[in-house]
């Protein structure tokens, strides 16, 4: 049981409050920033607080001592590499479009792109691992998002809404087939779609979006995403692309699971984020990076309806995000203020059987071994438990709303 000092991630859509008050810095930070990484990803791994405040990078104790760090079923089947990786994600502006491929996909796409010759760090290169990629994300504030094509009866009532005749053959190639198939070629058409009909036809959408909002139409909220991402992005296929997707709003605590070929992209908020550790990623828009589009729709999933929205399932104080992905599996731990101020708080019991990872985000815990070894945790801090650990009991130290969000490998 050791603390993590963690990698902060500083890309241009991250926020320059949120990390830097979880963490108890100065608000607002210098400059934005995006990520949290907890984990060990050969890019930014967690560093270890030993005795005496010695750190050790934990990657390099997964590679010395991958049993104790990580378990036997755990090596057995990833080797020495933690498979997930927890993030705290702070987005003030939109992410790309984006969406993972499945496992296979991803093998394949490994071993062409190896066998092409491609450098790992080349910016056409797809695939920069062979795993798949799937994610979860569990608001801590109010988090919007575009995730899954929506059902396409109601994306055809949203075209037809904005009035824009440019819109016209668009919206009859997708009312002849309200499928996912008729998704797909209405999604292929404008990603492929000539840069100067792009110039002509964006403008007229975000025309159109205008209009709904003046005349107070029911797609309130799609519209001014639109017009919001047609700011930023002018011009871009992914403005259009927008249109078809789920708008998403979560509220603290809920959350959506995102397996391979699902199309999204984070808007604004703030969540603890966790996904098989892989950095496979076909863009789709909303980005100057490489959009690869023939293996974009190779990756896709068209399928059209809403995306579930998880509110866990709740077992006293642990609150858990159930998924099919192997690597990983996300719960948080609660505490209200009028809990805390009991005499002796119920306490949450962290069984001994892989390797965790224990973030604080609010209040204060105290962590105790089977051997009675203790530890606080304040907001902000984070603990790794190596799979040969004891048993942790974990309870609030404080008068107060507790919380903490622990990440560890899923159970399927």
């Amino acid at each position: 049981m050791d603390l993590l000092r963690n990698a902060v991630r500083p890309y241009a859509w991250g926020s320059r409050t949120a990390i830097a008050d979880l963490l108890g810095r100065e608000v607002p930070a210098p400059h934005p920033e995006a990520e949290l990484w907890l984990g060990a990803h050969p890019a930014d791994p967690s560093r270890v607080v030993g005795p005496g405040g010695r750190e050790t990078s934990l990657l390099d104790l997964l590679t010395a001592d991958p049993r104790r760090q990580l378990g036997a079923a755990c090596t057995e089947r990833w080797g020495a590499r933690l498979p997930f990786l927890m993030k705290v994600l702070a987005a003030e502006e939109p992410l790309s479009l984006q969406a993972h491929p499945s496992a296979v996909q991803a093998a394949e796409g490994f071993a062409r792109e190896e066998a092409a010759g491609i450098p790992l760090d080349a910016a056409n290169r797809n695939y920069k691992d062979s795993s798949h990629k799937p994610e979860l994300i569990c608001a801590l504030t109010e988090f919007h998002a575009l995730a899954g094509f929506r059902d396409a009866h109601r994306t055809l009532e949203l075209l037809k809404s904005l009035e824009v005749p440019s819109l016209r053959a668009h919206i009859e190639l997708l009312a002849a087939q309200p499928d996912a198939d008729g998704m797909r070629a209405l999604f292929t058409t404008w990603i492929t779609l000539p840069q100067p009909t792009l110039d002509k036809l964006v403008p007229e959408v975000l025309d159109g979006c205008v209009a709904h909002l003046r005349e107070r139409g029911p797609f309130d909220r799609e519209c001014r995403t639109v017009l919001e991402l047609g700011e930023s992005y002018p011009g871009d296929a992914g403005v259009l692309a927008a249109m078809l997707l789920n708008r998403i709003v979560l509220r603290p605590g809920e959350a959506i699971h995102l397996p391979a070929g699902n199309l999204h992209a984070y808007l604004h908020g703030t969540g603890v984020e966790i996904m098989a550790n892989s950095d496979n990623v076909l863009r789709g828009g909303l980005t100057p990076k490489h959009v690869d589009v023939p293996e974009l729709l190779r990756v896709l999933d068209f399928d059209c309806g809403d995306v579930p929205i998880l509110r866990g399932d709740v077992e006293g104080h642990v609150t858990t995000y159930r998924t099919a992905a192997a690597e990983f599996e996300l719960s948080r731990l609660d505490w209200s203020a009028a809990e805390t101020a009991e005499e002796t708080p119920d306490e949450v019991r962290l069984a001994a059987d892989g390797p965790r990872i224990l973030l604080c985000t609010a209040g204060r815990l105290r962590l105790a071994g089977d051997d009675g070894t203790p530890m606080e945790l304040v907001r902000g801090q984070s603990v790794w438990l190596p799979a040969a650990d004891p048993v942790v009991h974990v309870r609030p130290a404080a008068d107060g709303p507790a919380q903490a969000f622990h990440a560890r490998v899923g159970v399927v």
